[in-house]
């Protein structure tokens, strides 16, 4: 098949046209982790939400960090290397312990589109504090975890601005 002519980037999106139908290829990569935090206070998780918004307007990434006391769980979307290397200095991030990679997968939309880093302070986090430090997240499944980050995307409001 030839090409028709024109690719457009989009959101970490090429489309082309090709013989009258629309081919996308996506380059948007959807990461989920773990890990606990290392100091957890209001001025921690405050410096950790400016961190990732302003790192995450200048690379394209959008995402959700569901957080208390005892779990960070943050998924990051966008181009894949952007994803990648803010996964990287999160690995580096003292600020963070246990970190540990869930889900890596290759996504054809965003679910946290409008945000550059939605904060849920776990109101929406179904395991007790108790379950986690029993180790519930090693035997979740991927398909789990994504529906748990598509209920907070689904109920998200204002007041997840903050």
């Amino acid at each position: 098949m030839e090409l028709e002519g024109r690719a457009e980037s989009c959101q970490g999106r090429v489309t082309a046209s090709l013989a009258g139908c629309l081919l996308i290829i996506t380059n948007l990569t959807q990461l989920i982790y773990a890990s606990q935090p290392f100091g957890y206070d209001s001025i921690i998780l405050s410096s950790i939400l400016n961190d990732a918004r302003r790192c995450n307007l200048r690379d394209d990434i959008t995402g959700a960090l569901v957080c208390r006391h005892d779990i960070y769980l943050q998924l990051l979307e966008g181009p894949y290397e952007p994803v990648t290397a803010a996964y990287m200095r999160i690995c580096r991030d003292d600020r963070h312990a246990g970190i540990q990679k869930l889900v890596s997968r290759q996504v054809t939309s965003r679910m946290f589109g409008e945000w550059a880093m939605l904060h849920d302070p776990a109101k929406s986090l179904v395991w007790t504090r108790d379950q986690i430090a029993d180790g519930i997240l090693d035997r979740m499944s991927p398909n789990d975890i994504v529906e748990m980050f598509e209920s907070v995307s689904r109920n998200a409001g204002p007041e997840h601005a903050s």
